[in-house]
């Protein structure tokens, strides 16, 4: 049998009348089961034990992994989403439960991540009454959902289980919300099952194709951008032969470093907050730029400059599967309503009818890319640039790297060559705390694979209780702790806007090495660049060996802030801009 097809002892019937008389929390485990989910993330809670008991009768098919807090389930459930194309299943429990989980269900909309939140509410004898816990879901969830639903009726489980799978990876994949009343829990019904909905997959028409073969023969300077979720490696691979024949210049969207090998010749670099000046002009300068899969969102535009709306100065051609997207911000020469593996399978149709033009340019773009991987130079006896060239050196293109938000995150986005998907996982949305869940989520999906987070000081603590997950469970994890001892980015920001006016944003750490020690891991403390190097190889090994996690604190001069930047420039440079405006009489 598939494991589609080998959800339950139920499998096989035809009617209604067939199956046996089961619970809510039956039923709805069953269906969960019958979509292939094959590991669910939750903190237990009363409100939906119904379903954790049902668990039992799929022992060795559904995995639960029980987590210390709900921001940090739903973080491996949407991690689990970007990695396998499905839904990433969460339960929580009602109210604190749930408060705490949305921060997850924030990530995975604006990430377009597949993800479901499953949610204990209380029982409607005692709704509208604000009982205990008690919250209206569907006001909560409203404006961070693509769907969201309380589901009141035992029978109609199946129904309400089907469409929020196809919701959530339908289109523009999103996040899903099921509130699960206790009565509905507790309530029994005999009811069919509701199998999976095939997968849908939308093509180009081909005058869409030939129409842009004809923009790509009128252009100059042609640029490809390549973002978004739900790729698979089949379509990765055509669009990477779509840019080698017509040679043109290719960037990843903001955080989305895994849609693009970065060994591709045509692989020009990551477009975004952060970039480097010359692949910046470049598209500035691009006559034609083709989006496939991105929204070309704020951090991607860089707060919509290089790319204006809504109208941008160069020709789009922006290809995305949610139709009210396209037109939203941007005004495109040539809209494309697909999915991006449809679009990408569809590209190997097209082959350019002579030489490009801008195979020079292509080259220009690449040796500039190459250029960033140079070391910046750094203060102190620890470089952070030389840490992430090693870190790329050795992981030599194995295994996934996770990141939450700050600016240590720039280091591995700028210095590792990430090679395909799920080699990068990192929350477009910018929210802090999600590197650990992620890289446990990645290693629980992938065994064999090395797991490496990144993660400040900072955003450490905002999930380090999940090392109790990687301790119960085995996951022999890296963990890099980037000690600074303040919130980095705000205080660069801070620097910039009220130049030597700190306050409010150092604070004091505790011992990460000895910390990870209490969860049975390695822990480790690098000040200098020549002891990095055994001291990762060292906790890859005990990570792998153990399958216990492993934590390398880095301590560093905080005026490092960014690669080749100093906090204390920003302040230099703030103070100098305001002198000069003052003196102005701005």
């Amino acid at each position: 049998m598939t494991q589609a097809t080998a959800a339950s002892d139920t499998t096989g019937f035809s009617t209604a009348s067939e199956y046996p008389l089961r619970n809510g929390g039956q039923i709805l485990v069953d269906q969960i089961r019958l979509h292939g989910t094959k590991r669910v993330f939750l903190v237990p809670g009363e409100s939906y034990l119904p379903c954790i008991d049902a668990l039992n009768e799929h022992k060795g098919a559904i995995e639960p992994i029980v987590c210390r807090q709900e921001s940090g389930a739903g973080y491996m459930a949407e991690a689990y989403g970007k990695l396998t194309n499905e839904p990433g299943v969460c339960f929580v429990t009602r109210g604190p439960g749930a408060t705490n989980a949305s921060i997850a269900v924030h990530t995975a909309y604006q990430d377009s991540t597949p993800m479901i939140l499953f949610i204990g509410q209380v029982g409607g004898d005692f709704i509208e009454r604000e009982a205990f816990q008690e919250i209206d879901y569907r006001r909560m969830f409203g404006e961070m959902t693509k769907w969201v639903a309380q589901i009141d009726d035992t029978s109609r489980i199946p129904e309400y289980i089907a469409r929020a799978y196809q919701v959530a990876r339908s289109g523009r994949p999103g996040p899903v919300v099921l509130a699960l009343p206790e009565d509905t829990l507790w309530g029994e019904a005999q009811v069919a099952d509701v199998k999976p909905h095939p997968r849908l997959m939308t093509y180009p028409g081909q005058p869409q194709l030939d129409e842009l073969k004809r923009l790509l023969a009128s252009a100059e300077r042609p640029f490809l951008l390549v973002g978004g979720s739900g790729w698979t490696r089949d379509a990765q691979v055509a669009l990477e032969g779509f840019a080698e024949r017509f040679d043109i210049p290719t960037g990843v969207a903001w955080r989305r470093l895994e849609c693009v090998d970065a060994e591709l010749p045509q692989y020009a670099g990551h477009v975004g907050m952060g970039m480097h000046a010359e692949l910046r002009q470049q598209l500035v300068e691009s006559d034609l730029v083709i989006a496939v899969g991105t929204r070309i969102g704020e951090a991607t535009s860089e707060g919509y400059s290089w790319i204006q709306s809504p109208v941008p100065t160069q020709k789009l051609v922006h290809v995305y599967a949610d139709p009210e997207e396209l037109g939203r911000v941007y005004q495109p020469t040539l809209a494309i309503n697909t999915d991006v593996n449809g679009f990408a399978l569809a590209l190997s149709t097209l082959s350019p009818d002579s030489a490009p033009r801008w195979s020079d340019i292509t080259r220009a773009a690449r040796t500039a890319y190459l250029a960033t991987l140079e070391e910046q130079p750094s203060p102190g006896p620890l470089s952070l640039d030389k840490v992430s060239l090693t870190v790329d050196r050795i992981l030599d293109g194995k295994g996934c790297i996770t990141v939450g938000a700050g600016n240590y995150a720039l280091y591995a986005h700028r210095y590792v060559r990430f090679r395909g998907l799920g080699s990068s996982l990192a929350p477009t949305v910018g929210s802090m705390g999600y590197g650990l869940p992620a890289a446990i989520s990645s290693k629980l999906e992938f065994p064999e694979r090395p797991a490496v987070c990144y993660a400040g000081d900072g955003c450490f603590q905002m999930n380090m209780q999940e090392l109790g997950v990687a301790l119960q469970y085995r996951v022999g994890i890296v963990v890099l702790v980037f000690n600074n001892g303040m919130w980095g980015t705000i205080r660069a920001h801070q620097e910039n806007d009220f130049p030597g006016r700190e306050i409010a944003l150092t604070f004091t750490n505790p011992d990460f090495a000895a910390l990870v020690t209490a969860y049975g891991g390695l822990g480790q403390v690098v000040e200098k660049d020549e002891d990095f190097e055994a001291s990762f190889t060292r906790a890859l090994e005990f990570a792998d060996r153990e399958r216990l996690p492993a934590l390398i604190e880095l301590r560093y001069d905080p005026d490092g802030i960014a690669p080749g930047k100093l906090l204390s420039g920003i302040r230099e440079d703030a103070l100098a801009r305001n002198a000069t405006t003052a003196q102005a009489g701005v």
